[in-house]
């Protein structure tokens, strides 16, 4: 891996402060797993039958990002990036995707929901999760996207190790 450039999460602040730190020190740590690896090794699966590879972890998120920021809280039927349906096992498969084609996708999810986070006058403000069929809190979206984040995050650091021995934070 390159040097770590993220900005760690402030000890004191906000709810929203935090919440909003958190999330990108999270996004962040995704794109520093995946720095200075080719298309073919963000595509390298970790064993088979999976199809799991660096590359599928920033589809996934991609998808994360615009069904629980762009669907909730502006358009509950946009289109998903990677399937004609809700499937997150799609964005999975990347074996024909190309690092500029993934990132730039997610990067611009990310940006969209920066940009709602940004927008709500409060955590509070209120979305329909159309899986769901429940209305949910900002608040509610933050937490969950997080979570996702440090979950995929493990699995990432995984792969890194099988892709070229990298492994730490």
């Amino acid at each position: 891996m390159t040097t770590d450039n993220r900005i760690g999460p402030p000890n004191f602040g906000s709810e929203r402060e935090m919440l909003r730190a958190f999330l990108d020190y999270q996004r962040a740590t995704l794109a520093m797993k995946c720095e200075g690896l080719t298309d073919e090794e963000l595509r390298q699966q970790s064993m088979p039958p999976s199809t799991l590879s660096l590359l599928g972890l920033v589809r996934h998120m991609a998808e994360v990002e615009r069904t629980w920021f762009r669907r909730v809280f502006e358009d509950n039927d946009a289109p998903m990036v990677w399937s004609d349906k809700i499937d997150f096992q799609a964005a999975y498969d990347a074996r024909n995707s190309t690092r500029a084609e993934a990132f730039t996708a997610w990067e611009a999810e990310v940006e969209n929901s920066r940009r709602v986070e940004r927008e709500a006058e409060s955590l509070d403000l209120s979305g329909h999760q159309p899986r769901w069929g429940e209305d949910v809190s900002l608040r509610m979206v933050m937490v969950h996207v997080l979570l996702e984040y440090g979950r995929h995050n493990g699995h990432a650091d995984f792969l890194r190790e099988g892709v070229d021995g990298t492994v730490g934070a």
